[in-house]
């Protein structure tokens, strides 16, 4: 029986020649991934070790991206905390603000994931880098403080679900339509410490950035890992972004997986996440009249260059219905800036939208937009849990940048198809 994808790089890191699902390892890591807020638990547990000093300062990334800039003294005691921490440990890899971003935006980047790394990071969106080849995973501060120690974690080896994916995406559907599909399909506990491993010709259709979406989502189908194929689109980005030497892995043939999933592409349709769980999916042509309150552009998920693109498009010259508030976040200042060369970013604040520097405030009802009660939003971020972001009495309807656009314009959730005519 061959190995996945995913158990040949864990076998690799963990110097075994075969893994199987199931089977207790200690792998080496390539790095190690902190923010603001899980960073300062995982100093104290990382004392409590008594070492000393970090296993590798090249191998360790803080980004201080969820409460910054600073909302409150707390959150400025946290990140003090973190900066006096790093400066002590000569951590290389940290980026606070005028260097920083989204953490899962940020990452790949800076080159600091690459195919055929084993990466674990005390946020559960880390496995957005299994868009590059890599295995990554979300982990708790605990482990992250190990990880810093020893630059080893111990994993159980996940069993696969194969994700066939083929044909051509339409207009105006995007990789956030095809995870929540998906979620829809299999629930949030369908992929259960597992890993979903996304293959086909269609993948060849996927820019990557709709690939980050997907890999970022895998963890709201309780999947502990989700990961592309590497390809010329995959190469060409790391080659890009990266100086590090890199290593391709590809499933065997005879891999085992618990189940095949076939989807067309070319049959989905704009997807949208109803309160208040994210399995909780019906198409744009089924979503009824539902008036919002405010819509959020942004976040790990969905604030790369093409997601702002194609908010732009569609508020180019329009303007947001005055009852919405819109507020969009570049996910990192590079992205911000190619925005701003690009006019997107006039386009934005012409159409009434106002724009954040990065940060994670808003998805985590952090800061930045937190609803009051009974308030309605389209948000692009990932979770929509009871009090997501802000109030238990207001609700969260996740979607594309297409469709958030399109509902800040219409003042009610909206397919593009409405308002590009």
């Amino acid at each position: 029986m061959g190995m996945t994808m995913t158990q040949k790089i864990l076998a690799r890191h963990a110097g075994e020649d075969f893994v199987k699902a199931g089977q207790l390892i200690k792998a080496k890591l390539d790095l190690v991934l902190g923010n603001d807020i899980t960073t300062p638990v995982a100093i104290k547990e990382f004392d409590k070790i008594g070492i000393g000093r970090v296993f590798n300062r090249d191998k360790i990334a803080i980004v201080p991206d969820h409460f910054t800039p600073n909302k409150d003294i707390k959150s400025a005691q946290q990140c003090k905390c973190v900066r006096e921490f790093v400066k002590k440990a000569e951590i290389k890899n940290y980026f606070e603000i005028g260097q920083m971003g989204i953490e899962h935006a940020l990452i790949p980047e800076k080159g600091l994931a690459v195919c055929g790394d084993v990466v674990i990071g005390a946020d559960s969106h880390t496995c957005t880098y299994g868009a590059l080849g890599a295995f990554s995973t979300g982990v708790g501060s605990t482990d992250m403080a190990a990880g810093m120690a020893t630059g080893e974690a111990w994993f159980k080896v996940p069993p696969a679900i194969k994700f066939v994916l083929d044909g051509k995406l339409p207009k105006w559907v995007s990789g956030k339509d095809v995870i929540l599909h998906i979620i829809g399909m299999i629930g949030v506990d369908g992929a259960l410490y597992k890993s979903m491993e996304f293959t086909g010709k269609g993948v060849d259709e996927l820019s990557m950035d709709d690939r980050f979406t997907i890999s970022n989502m895998a963890i709201e189908a309780g999947a502990k890992n989700g990961i592309f194929p590497v390809d010329e689109k995959t190469v060409d980005y790391i080659r890009k972004h990266s100086k590090r030497e890199y290593r391709v892995y590809e499933a065997d043939e005879d891999a085992e997986y618990e189940k095949v999933i076939h989807i067309d592409l070319s049959k989905l349709r704009p997807t949208v996440a109803f309160p208040h769980i994210p399995e909780n999916t019906r198409t744009i042509d089924d979503v009824g009249d539902i008036k919002i309150d405010q819509v959020v552009i942004g976040s790990c998920t969905n604030g790369r260059i093409s997601d702002l693109r194609s908010a732009a498009s569609i508020l180019r010259g329009r303007k947001v219905n005055k009852n919405v508030r819109t507020i969009i976040f570049p996910a990192t200042q590079a992205i911000y800036l190619q925005a701003l060369r690009e006019g997107i970013i006039e386009t934005f604040v012409e159409s009434g939208a106002v724009v954040s520097t990065p940060t994670c405030g808003p998805c985590l009802g952090g800061h930045m937009g937190i609803l009051a009660e009974g308030e309605r939003a389209v948000s692009t971020t990932n979770r929509n849990f009871v009090g997501r972001m802000g109030h238990v009495k207001s609700e969260v309807y996740l979607a594309s940048p297409a469709v958030a656009a399109a509902s800040a314009v219409m003042g009610k959730i909206a397919s593009p198809e409405e308002v590009v005519k």
